[in-house]
This record gives structure tokens, C-alpha cells and sequence, in this order.
């Protein structure tokens, strides 16, 4: 995919992202407001915090997709996995903010005395989960569709979302039902969810920002398709590295060690076009041509 393009499709995912938060965020505080529902204001804290995460994302995206320059000769796709580390930042913070709230209603005095949210909460928990839930699939095919991980910590953050809706839904019906105290346990249970989905994409990008190598599976795969190419005779080596979104590729194959240096040359070089040509998420791939040995 060009450049241009996975700009493109990240740009137009995240304006509807922003718009769809904005508006979410404003009903939500209105209906925890009025409904009486601390759950439905922290979840309102939740979906304002998204639009902040998603700029983020944009600056991100837009900064990664730069082509190579003499200050970043390797590009700049480790970018976009510093702005997912910055939207796990973000998630914690909100978490343990909202998680500091309920607690501090449910140890601060009597249970009996905390306010039954209204029917207006309830409806709007089921309006969120609804919402957000497509916000997720239709962010998280735009991801592997660029192969985007900030795009993807973006989705996850709508599915945290989701997830914050339903305790608020939980809550507010069992608040409903004669139990007030499920309204702000409901939202130390948001808490938690919030902060182990920013614990996974923070893992998730720190993992590629040390140059792990690819899983065992991918790496099969490259030895499967390089074997496949006329005058490979063994693959000595292959060592692979993520680099954000995407990984490197450097690899020592055997061909004969009696051919002319152009012939070996042409084998190494269909070796470099198979990688690149099956594994599009291959940024550079490297090729050591040694003598067979069949020893």
C-alpha cells in the first residue's frame, strides 16, 4: 500500500473516531448528570479521553508514514508504536482516575445514601456499547488494513470503551433494582478493564521498539518460500526484526559454490523479491550468499 494511501485511510478513520467521541462524551456526561449515574460519568471521562488518544494517533500515523530521510535513513515507524506507548499512558491515567472515584463513594459512607441513577443512564450505556463496539470493527480493519499499530491501540481503546459501557450498564440496572452501591463498584470494574487493555498495547509496542524478532511461525514461513527459489540449496541463517509495524529481514542461504557471481548474484536477488513479494509487512530484506557445503 503507498504511502499516501495508508495516510490516507488513517486520517479518515480518525476524524470519524473524533467525531463519534465528541458527540458520545457530550451525551454521556449529560445522561450521568441528570440520570444521577456516577458510572455514566466516568464513562463519559472514558470516551473524552479517546478523542485526546486519537489525535495522538493521527500525529503518529502521519509522522511514521514519512519516507526515509538523512536524519532517519531506517524511516520513522517506531513512531507509531511511541504514540501507542502514549495512548496506554492516557488509558492508565483515566483508569485509575475513574477507579479512584468509585472507591472513594463506596468507602466515603453509607451505601443507602448514594443517588439511584434515572432510566436515561441505563439507555445511554446501551447506546455506548452499541456504538463503540462498531467504532472497534471498523478501526481494527483499517489497522490491518495499513498495518497500523497505532490504529490498533486506537481500536482497542473504543473496545475498553465498550467494555466501560457495559459495567455501567451492569451498575445502573442493579442500582435500578435496589442495589445503589453497584453504580460506583461499576466503576472501579471500568478501572481495571481500562487499565489491562493499556498494559496490552503498551507490551504490544515495547516489544517492537527492542527489535524482538518476528514469531517462530512468520520465520517459517520466509525459510518455506526461500527454499522454493531455483539454486537455494540450504537456508544458513535467518534472523528477523520488528521495527514497529513492520520487520527486517537478514538471511544467508547456500547456492553452488561453482557459479558465476552473476548467477549467484541472480539468486540472491529472487530471493530478495519472493520475501518482499509474500510478506508485505517486510520493510527491507538483507541476502548473504555463502558456497554449499554439504557438510
Amino acid at each position: 500500500m503507498q504511502t499516501s494511501e495508508m495516510k490516507s485511510v488513517a486520517t479518515r478513520v480518525s476524524i470519524y473516531t473524533i467525531i463519534v467521541n465528541v458527540l458520545l462524551s457530550i451525551l454521556k456526561a449529560v445522561a450521568g448528570i441528570f440520570g444521577h449515574s456516577s458510572a455514566m460519568i466516568s464513562d463519559a471521562v472514558h470516551s473524552a479521553s479517546d478523542v485526546f488518544s486519537t489525535i495522538i494517533v493521527m500525529i503518529g500515523v502521519h509522522i511514521s508514514a514519512k519516507q526515509e530521510d538523512s536524519s532517519h535513513q531506517y524511516g520513522h515507524e517506531r513512531v507509531e508504536s511511541i504514540a501507542a506507548i502514549l495512548l496506554a499512558v492516557i488509558l492508565t491515567l483515566t483508569g485509575f482516575g475513574i477507579g479512584y472515584a468509585g472507591l472513594s463513594k463506596i468507602l466515603g459512607g453509607d451505601a443507602s445514601d448514594i443517588t439511584v441513577p434515572g432510566i436515561l443512564p441505563l439507555v445511554m450505556a446501551v447506546v455506548s456499547i452499541i456504538v463503540k463496539e462498531g467504532m472497534y470493527w471498523y478501526t481494527i480493519a483499517a489497522a490491518k488494513k495499513v498495518q497500523s499499530d497505532a490504529l490498533r491501540a486506537d481500536a482497542w481503546h473504543h473496545r475498553s470503551d465498550a467494555f466501560s459501557s457495559i459495567g455501567s450498564l451492569i451498575g445502573i440496572a442493579g442500582a435500578r433494582m435496589g442495589f445503589p452501591v453497584l453504580d460506583p463498584i461499576a466503576s472501579v470494574i471500568i478501572c481495571i478493564l481500562i487499565i489491562k487493555a493499556a498494559y496490552d498495547i503498551a507490551k504490544d509496542a515495547i516489544v517492537k521498539l527492542v527489535d524482538s524478532s518476528c514469531d517462530q511461525s512468520v520465520e517459517q514461513k520466509i525459510c518455506e518460500v526461500v527454499m522454493q527459489q531455483d539454486g537455494v540449496k540450504r537456508v544458513d541463517l535467518l534472523k528477523t526484526r520488528l521495527f514497529g509495524s513492520r520487520f527486517y529481514v537478514d538471511i544467508e542461504i547456500s547456492v553452488d559454490g561453482y557459479l558465476p557471481l552473476y548467477q549467484a548474484h541472480g539468486i540472491a536477488e529472487r530471493v530478495h523479491d519472493a520475501i518482499e513479494a509474500n510478506f508485505p509487512g517486510a520493510k527491507h530484506c538483507m541476502v548473504h550468499v555463502n558456497p554449499y557445503d554439504e557438510t
